[in-house]
């Protein structure tokens, strides 16, 4: 019995219309973003006297760590110690609004209680409140409590996070609350529900919260800039901000200073980038 092969498929050229299309788009926008860190890395190895060098060389011709050993080197700028308060001041933001902005979300997700609705809608309306208008009032508080100059002047008033409330909420409302219910026939509390039960299964979404907190944290500038005075206690970006101020800057120098400031943000999202888009792209899919 002689059995004939199957006719081969062609793919329409409307087919590869989407894919290419993407590419055309995508493209231009990889090597608009690329383009400043690459300069950035050139500029860094570039010695001082072939900076301003035209025409420009992308690759440098005398690549040297120069820039970086002055500038690790020099006891007027503790850039170490600068990289260790931001760490510092990062890390303890992340895990302030955490902690808080779970909390309030499980309860505006699962706890009934008078004007709950009214009170969370009031939330996302201060998001509309352009910052500066806390501004002042909240220098003069922290002023009043002797906060300037230190680094609770940075935490503290980070610490409240509408973005990261609406974020969590729309994740606890996708628990089933039947895992709920056995919990507290077992007789577990409220709190106890929330962080042994509740918590864990937002994670993702934990994670994704935490690593853009971080990042804001890290790369703020404005406001540790006017709460903070002494250097030692400067963060990182405030820190570099001195490397830019005189009649000459050093832009190798400078560049320097922004690739050890941009390393922890790379490594970040490059070990997080999936935890990042799934916890967008499941954001809201519960939402009430």
């Amino acid at each position: 019995m002689q059995t004939t092969a199957p006719a081969p498929q062609y793919r329409s050229w409307r087919q590869y219309v989407f894919p290419v299309s993407m590419w055309l788009m995508l493209t231009p926008l990889l090597l608009i973003t690329l383009l400043p860190i690459f300069y950035m890395v050139s500029q860094a190895f570039t010695p001082e006297a072939d900076v301003y060098v035209w025409p420009y060389h992308w690759i440098p011709e005398r690549p040297t760590l120069t820039n970086f050993t002055r500038i690790l080197n020099d006891t007027t700028l503790p850039i170490v110690r600068w990289f260790a308060n931001s760490v510092f001041v990062s890390v303890s933001i992340t895990a302030l609004v955490l902690f808080l902005s779970s909390l309030a979300a499980y309860g505006y997700a699962r706890l009934q209680f008078p004007g709950r609705n009214a009170i969370f809608s009031s939330l996302i309306f201060s998001l509309m409140i352009p910052s500066a208008v806390t501004l002042i009032p909240a220098f003069l508080l922290l002023r009043d409590l002797k906060m300037l100059d230190s680094y609770h002047a940075v935490i503290w008033p980070a610490g409240a996070s509408v973005g990261g409330i609406f974020l969590l909420r729309q994740h606890f409302y996708a628990i089933p609350k039947e895992l709920e219910e056995a919990a507290v026939v077992d007789g577990a509390g409220r709190f106890w529900v929330y962080w042994h039960v509740c918590l864990p299964l937002v994670r993702g979404a934990m994670v994704t919260q935490g690593i853009f907190t971080f990042l804001g944290a890290w790369n703020d500038l404005f406001w540790p800039l006017i709460v903070l005075s002494d250097r030692l206690n400067l963060t990182l970006p405030v820190g570099l901000l001195i490397l830019l101020q005189g009649t000459y800057v050093q832009r190798g120098l400078s560049m320097a200073g922004a690739a050890i400031a941009s390393t922890a943000p790379l490594i970040l999202y490059g070990i997080f980038q999936r935890q990042i888009i799934a916890g967008i792209s499941t954001t809201g899919l519960a939402g009430r």
